[in-house]
């Protein structure tokens, strides 16, 4: 750009600048693990109007061509960026989940686990102990009658 401006000047750079049409981005998503994140971007950039005027020199010609070289690359950089920020922050948000239940609700769950089994070991305890004084009570009250 530098030489392109010593070359023909800043109204050359102006000139060829008037000729450039906007860039056209268009991003697509996609779903990784369950987290939508920018997989991949198409830059399309708006080739010279034929009425427009040709670069007052070559310089300008190339730095037109680094220039969309450079718009292209940045979408690219822009869209992994953004994805390596969305999947990394869901990352750290799902570390935060597994911690938060290993140090609190596994160990909450497994001491209600520990209760209710006690709870339900003692009263199939306490139904057998009632299964046997009933058997016996069938038993004492068949010998009775039989006497």
């Amino acid at each position: 750009m530098l030489r392109a401006v010593l070359l023909g000047g800043e109204h050359a750079l102006d000139g060829t600048a008037a000729g450039a049409g906007p860039a056209t981005i268009t991003i697509d998503e996609t779903s990784t693990m369950g987290v939508r994140h920018p997989s991949a971007v198409t830059c399309s950039l708006q080739d010279r109007a034929p009425t427009s005027a040709a670069p007052a020199n070559t310089a300008l010609v190339h730095a037109e061509a680094a220039y969309r070289e450079a718009v292209r690359a940045a979408a690219e950089y822009a869209v992994a960026r953004a994805a390596a920020r969305i999947v990394g922050a869901e990352v750290l948000s799902t570390r935060r989940r597994v911690r938060a239940l290993r140090r609190h609700w596994i160990p909450r769950l497994e001491t209600a686990l520990a209760r209710v089994e006690l709870a339900l070991e003692q009263s199939e305890h306490e139904d057998a102990v009632r299964r046997r004084w009933a058997a016996q009570t069938l038993a004492e009250g068949g010998r009775g009658a039989d006497e």
